[in-house]
């Protein structure tokens, strides 16, 4: 949890660009896959105001983990539908894992920064990896859970999405418990300790 203004502010705009290029990768891979509706509803873009959720961008912003607006995607559209799910849930942690090393080479190439600047680069490093992380848990409707159907059956697919009308009942009872957060912490810890 964030603990000071400055901390805060110098956060504030980490946030914006890592939900941002999280959701518009998800829609630049729909488009690119062969579904406008990414671009009917005006979410093929970086535009932050098109992608922001208050509460999520809040949770993010104090709490390390967080979520934008979904983008709508219709997988009628698709080619190979289950294939080309998989393709663009995976879109959005995988940008933020590029952002992450974009934000961790001054720290790997030991370049020395001002203060503000080297805290605004470590928070936006930490803030992409834990948007990565968060995203990939396997419980729908986050990317993870999209990944994870892909090498299920048909049938098996059914029943895994049946959770799905719990999902923020249980997101938000592990995040109560304190659960997501530790296990998250430690792969957190870990990928930023590899990149810097």
């Amino acid at each position: 949890m964030l603990t000071s203004f400055s901390d805060l502010i110098l956060s504030f705009p980490a946030v914006i660009i890592a939900l941002s290029f999280h959701e518009y990768a998800h829609a630049w891979v729909a488009d690119k896959l062969g579904d406008p509706t990414p671009r009917f509803t005006g979410r093929l873009t970086i535009n932050p105001l098109a992608h922001l959720d208050v509460l999520g961008t809040i949770m993010l912003l104090f709490f390390r983990f967080g979520w934008a607006k979904p983008v709508m995607i219709n997988p009628d559209n698709f080619r190979k539908p289950k294939r080309d799910m998989a393709l663009v849930a995976i879109s959005g942690p995988s940008i933020n894992f590029l952002l992450a090393l974009l934000f961790a080479v001054p720290f790997k190439l030991g370049i020395h920064m001002g203060w503000a600047t080297e805290r605004f680069f470590f928070n936006a490093l930490i803030i992409n990896i834990s948007l990565m992380v968060f995203n990939l848990i396997p419980l729908p409707p986050l990317d993870g859970s999209r990944i994870v159907s892909y090498f299920l059956s048909y049938r098996l697919e059914r029943y895994y999405r049946e959770i799905e009308r719990y999902s923020m009942l249980i997101l938000l009872l592990l995040i109560g418990l304190g659960v997501i957060r530790k296990v998250m912490l430690p792969i957190i810890f870990s990928i930023l300790y590899f990149l810097i």
